[in-house]
C-alpha cells in the first residue's frame, strides 16, 4: 500500500486563532527580547490571552511609522510602533525614500499613496504568520505575499515659518502583508489628521484600537472601531462570484452606531486612473497580462501608485504574478537592478514622479505617462499611442509609447459607451463599474478555455485506488491546447475578434501563466489528495487487517494518522465527516490491536 503523507508534522487538529497566537508563547519573549519591547507587552489585556499585548495587531498590520524630514539627515524614521516591531536597516531607508514624494511638483497639502518594498531576507519568521490560516480562503489576488510589504502613507506638507525649511513635512505610513489598499487608506484619513495635531499618545492609542480588532476573517463582516469612528467592512472570499461587490447595507437599528461603510478594502477608482488613456485600455489589459516591462510616468506619488494599483488589477480574478512598484524612487534598494541597461527590462510595473526615469528609462519597450488626474466628470485630452524617439517629448506630453502591436481588435462599444458616460456626467463609481466588468468579462473570456484544458488533466475519478498512490496529473501540452480552442476558444463568450491564438502563444511564455499553472496544478494534486482519503474511508479497514500482518497493520495506522495530519497542514479540499470517518477507523484498528501496541499508537500523534 503506497499511502503518502509527511512523517512527524505534530498534532494535525485544527486550532482557533488565539490558541493559535499561544502556541507561539516559546518565541515570543525572543522576538520581544530582540525589539527591546517595553515590558507591559506580555501583561493581560484583558481578553483572557495573557500573552502578548499585539497579537490582534499584528493581524492587520506589522508597524506604524512616523517619516519626518531633518535638515541634515534627509527623511528619518522617528517612531516605529509598537517598539518591538522589526525593521532592518535596509526596510527602514526604503519606508524612508518611499514616504515622500521624490518630483517636483510640490504637494502642498495632504496626500495619500500607496507603495510596496521587498522585505529583507532572513527575516524572523514573525507571530502573524501563525494567522496564515486565513489566507486560504482569500481570492488569489489578494493572498499575501511573504516576500513583500505594502506600506500606505499620509503625507503632509503645509507652510510653518517657525521651521528652518519654512515647511511642515512628516509622513504617517502603516506597513502592512495585507494589499487592502482601499481600507488602509481610509483607516489613515480617519487618523492621520488627528495625529499631526496630537502627537504620539493620540497614535499609541489608535494602535490599541487596532489590537481590538477581530482577525481579518474572509467572508465575514468585521466592526472595526478606531478613534471614535467604526467601520463596516468584508473582505472578500475565494468563493464569491467575480465581479460581484459584497456591499455590506446599513441596518437602521443594530447599525446607528456605524460611521464608515467600506463597500470594498482592495480597489482603487479604476476609471479615473485609466480615463486619460481609455481609447488604450484593451492594449494595456493585453500588456498586463503578458507580464510586459512598463513604467508609468506621473506627476505625483498618488496618480502613480493608483494607475499602477489600477493596470494589476485589470486583469482580475486573475493573480499579477510579477514584481510591481506603485510608487518607486531612485533611491530604492531595486533602483540599479530595474535600470541597468545590460539586460532587457524585467516583467515588473514601476510607478514613477521623478523626471530623471525619462532619460534612465527610456529603453523600457512600454511607458504610460500621464498628466494630472481630472476630478470626477473631467476627461482630459486622450492619449495618443507613440513610438519611443524623442525624449524631449516623452518628458512633456501625455501619452502610451510602445511599439507594441496589439493582438486583438480594438473593442470599439466599451469606447462609445464609456464616452457616452462622460458627455452624460455619469459618476465615476458607475463608469468603474462598467470598465470593471469589461476587463472581467475580456479575463474571463481569455482563462476560460484554459481553465477547461487543464481541467481534462485531472486523472479519472474511478482510477483512484485507496491502496495505492493517487494517480498523476497528465502533462500540459501548448499543441494539444491550441487545438482545443477552434471549437472551444475565446470565440463562445467574447465578441472581440483578432489573434487569439498569438495572444495565447504569447501568454504561455509569461509569468503569469507560469504563476497561474502552478496554483491551478497544486490545488488539482490536493484534490487527488482528497478524492484519495475518501476512497480509504469507504473501505472496510478492520477487515484489511485480519488478512495482515500486524506490523503491516501498524504501518497502515502510522500512515493514515499522517494522511489527516497532510489534509489539516495543507488545507486539503476534505469533508468534515471524512475526516472524522477516518478518526473513527484509526479508533477501531489500534483497538483490535493487542494492549501494548494499543497504547504507543495512541501516543503517536493524535486521532
Amino acid at each position: 500500500m503506497a499511502l503518502r503523507g509527511p512523517a512527524g508534522l505534530g498534532p494535525g487538529s485544527r486550532r482557533p486563532l488565539d490558541e493559535a497566537v499561544a502556541g507561539a508563547e516559546r518565541e515570543a519573549p525572543a522576538l520581544l527580547a530582540a525589539g527591546g519591547a517595553p515590558e507591559d507587552d506580555e501583561e493581560d489585556d484583558g481578553r483572557g490571552r495573557g500573552l502578548l499585548r499585539w497579537d490582534g495587531f499584528s493581524a492587520w498590520l506589522h508597524c506604524v511609522c512616523v517619516v519626518g524630514f531633518d535638515l541634515e539627515l534627509g527623511q528619518a524614521v522617528e517612531v516605529i510602533y509598537p517598539q518591538h516591531s522589526k525593521l532592518t536597516d535596509k526596510e527602514k531607508t526604503n519606508i524612508c525614500y518611499l514616504s515622500f514624494p521624490d518630483s517636483n511638483s510640490g504637494c502642498l497639502g495632504d496626500t495619500q499613496f500607496c507603495f510596496r518594498f521587498r522585505q529583507s531576507s532572513g527575516r524572523r519568521v514573525s507571530l502573524h504568520c501563525l494567522l496564515d490560516q486565513f489566507d486560504k480562503d482569500l481570492p488569489v489576488y489578494l493572498k499575501k505575499d511573504p516576500a513583500y510589504f505594502y506600506g500606505y502613507v499620509y503625507f503632509r506638507q503645509v507652510r510653518d515659518k517657525t521651521l528652518k525649511r519654512g515647511y511642515f513635512q512628516k509622513s504617517l505610513v502603516l506597513i502592512s502583508k495585507l494589499p487592502y489598499i482601499h481600507f488602509f487608506h481610509t483607516v489613515l484619513k480617519q487618523i492621520a489628521p488627528e495625529y499631526f495635531e496630537k502627537s504620539e499618545p493620540y497614535l499609541e492609542a489608535a494602535c490599541n484600537d487596532v489590537d481590538r480588532w477581530p482577525a481579518p476573517v474572509p467572508g465575514k463582516t468585521l466592526h472595526l472601531p478606531i478613534m471614535g469612528v467604526v467601520m463596516k467592512v468584508r473582505i472578500p472570499t475565494c468563493h464569491d462570484k467575480p465581479g460581484t461587490t459584497q456591499i455590506v447595507q446599513l441596518t437602521q437599528q443594530a447599525d446607528t452606531n456605524i460611521s464608515v461603510i467600506l463597500p470594498t478594502v482592495h480597489e482603487v477608482d479604476i476609471f479615473r486612473c485609466f480615463c486619460p488613456v481609455f481609447l488604450h485600455s484593451q492594449m494595456l489589459w493585453e500588456l498586463v497580462l503578458l507580464g510586459e516591462p512598463l513604467v508609468v510616468m506621473a506627476p505625483s506619488p498618488s496618480e502613480s501608485s493608483e494607475t499602477v494599483l489600477a493596470l494589476v488589477n485589470c486583469i482580475s480574478p486573475l493573480k499579477y504574478f510579477s514584481d510591481f512598484r506603485p510608487y518607486f524612487t531612485i533611491h530604492d534598494s531595486e533602483f540599479k537592478e530595474y535600470t541597468t541597461r545590460t539586460q532587457a527590462p524585467p516583467s515588473v510595473i514601476l510607478g514613477v514622479t521623478n523626471p530623471f526615469f525619462a532619460k534612465t528609462l527610456q529603453h523600457w519597450p512600454h511607458i504610460i505617462r500621464i498628466g494630472d488626474l481630472k476630478p470626477t466628470g473631467e476627461i482630459p485630452k486622450q492619449a495618443k499611442v507613440k513610438k519611443l524617439k524623442n525624449l524631449k517629448t516623452l518628458d512633456s506630453k501625455p501619452g502610451v509609447y510602445t511599439s507594441y502591436k496589439p493582438y486583438l481588435n480594438r473593442d470599439e462599444e466599451i469606447i462609445k459607451q464609456l464616452q457616452k458616460g462622460v458627455q452624460q456626467k455619469r459618476p465615476s463609481e458607475a463608469q468603474s463599474v462598467i470598465l470593471r466588468r469589461y476587463f472581467l468579462e475580456l479575463t474571463q473570456s481569455f482563462i476560460i478555455p484554459l481553465e477547461r484544458y487543464v481541467a481534462s488533466l485531472m486523472p479519472l475519478q474511478k482510477s483512484i485506488s485507496p491502496w495505492k498512490s493517487p494517480p498523476q496529473l497528465r502533462q500540459f501540452l501548448p499543441e494539444e491546447f491550441m487545438k482545443t480552442l477552434e471549437k472551444t476558444g475565446p470565440q463562445l463568450t467574447s465578441r472581440i475578434k483578432g489573434d487569439w491564438i498569438g495572444l495565447y502563444r504569447h501568454f504561455l511564455k509569461s509569468p503569469n501563466f507560469d504563476g497561474w499553472f502552478k496554483t491551478r496544478r497544486k490545488e488539482m494534486i490536493q484534490k487527488l489528495e482528497a478524492l484519495h482519503l475518501e476512497a480509504l474511508c469507504e473501505e472496510d479497514l478492520l477487515l484489511w487487517i485480519q488478512k495482515h500482518t500486524e506490523v503491516e497493520t501498524v504501518d497502515l495506522v502510522l500512515k493514515l494518522k499522517n494522511k489527516l495530519l497532510q489534509a489539516d497542514r495543507e488545507h486539503l479540499p476534505v469533508k468534515p465527516d471524512t475526516m472524522e470517518k477516518l478518526r473513527t477507523h484509526i479508533d477501531a484498528i489500534i483497538l483490535a490491536l493487542p494492549e501494548d501496541l494499543q497504547g504507543i499508537l495512541l501516543k503517536t500523534g493524535m486521532t
